[in-house]
């Protein structure tokens, strides 16, 4: 097995072991296809568990000692090239990657209820941080009539990106996809439950390579039907990652990603006349004037000020309490003081 047929490998000249990718993860348990074949791997403890290197998720390219007779042991992984993280529960937030080196992001958004420009930005925000291209579908063209409205609404706030309308059940814009669904690529897909993820891949793979869950007529929303977080190579040699954590993505630790969603926001962020300008009713503020002229869409700023509140890391949250504590016993101290 050719190993460079699942992707471009780091360069690991000089380390020990034989490279591999991950292609599933069960616990502590791997998957993992190297020049042997298909095969099961776990962490050796002194790298991992001493040595505290990242622990490998989908799409990890890693070191491994391969022994015939049993599980082969992964002794380091190879530096990413993109990655979407989560945050571990935990006293200290640690970053916890569930997806890596992957070529594109389709953002996908259903053309029903499930579609949510303020969710897409947050999706745009995410998939730019994670260092590959985002690429919008907009999928289940075969239920409405006429999608130019919601094309609209992508423009405002996707300036840039390409977003194509596609509909698994007929067909219908899959073929212009072609360009990013090459040999060798990795694609990660990012949606809410019901937005049509598996539908999409089977009609990719031109089989049933995953369970489709059935969608609540109320709301459009659907069940989460993967498990486990895995990477599966179509036959036309594209591979796409899977996983359940895409569900629990927090905007965390995101500035790069956020200056490239919003792009035209950031462009007017330090033009105020006040370098502390706070954007609120100081004269010369770039950012109102821009609103009350019309060159900038109020919902956008608000949308990047509720999305940069929520990537603040947990460090400068409690760094703003203690700054708020200490400005409430200052206040309180001084106005004793007048008191008596």
């Amino acid at each position: 097995m050719n190993i460079n047929d699942y992707g471009i490998v780091p360069n690991f000249d000089g380390l020990p072991g034989i490279p591999a990718r991950v292609t599933a993860v069960h616990k502590e348990r791997y998957e993992i296809v190297c020049a042997r074949g298909i095969t099961h791997a776990r962490l050796k403890t002194r790298e991992y568990f001493v040595d505290t290197q990242d622990f490998p998720t989908a799409g990890d390219f890693v070191m491994i000692h391969y022994i015939d007779n049993g599980d082969s042991l992964i002794i380091a992984t190879l530096p990413r090239r993109t990655y979407f993280s989560r945050r571990e529960p935990g006293p200290i937030p640690r970053d916890q990657a569930v997806a890596a080196n992957f070529d594109y992001v389709f953002i996908m958004q259903s053309l029903n209820q499930d579609f949510n420009p303020k969710r897409l930005e947050r999706y745009l925000a995410l998939s730019w941080q994670s260092g590959a291209t985002p690429v919008i579908l907009l999928t289940k063209a075969d239920l409405v009539e006429d999608y130019w409205d919601y094309l609209t609404q992508v423009e405002r706030v996707a300036v840039g990106v390409n977003t194509h309308v596609v509909s698994a059940h007929t067909g219908q814009g899959l073929n212009r996809l072609n360009g990013y669904l090459q040999p060798g690529k990795t694609v990660v897909f990012l949606g809410s439950s019901g937005v049509g993820k598996s539908s999409l891949v089977n009609a990719l793979a031109g089989q049933e390579i995953m369970a489709v869950s059935a969608i609540r007529e109320d709301d459009s929303k659907g069940r989460h039907t993967t498990t486990h977080r895995q990477l599966i190579r179509l036959s036309s040699g594209v591979m796409v990652i899977d996983t359940p954590g895409m569900r629990e993505l927090g905007m965390w630790d995101t500035a790069e990603g956020l200056a490239d969603a919003f792009a035209d926001v950031e462009s007017y962020l330090g033009r105020c006349r006040f370098s502390d300008c706070r954007h609120e009713s100081e004269p010369g503020c770039a950012i109102k004037a821009a609103i009350a002229v019309g060159e900038l869409d109020p919902m956008r700023w608000e949308s990047y000020k509720n999305l940069k509140e929520e990537a603040l890391t947990k460090d400068e949250l409690l760094r703003r309490k203690h700054e708020w504590s200490k400005g409430v016993a200052k206040f309180t101290r001084n106005r004793n003081k007048e008191i008596w």
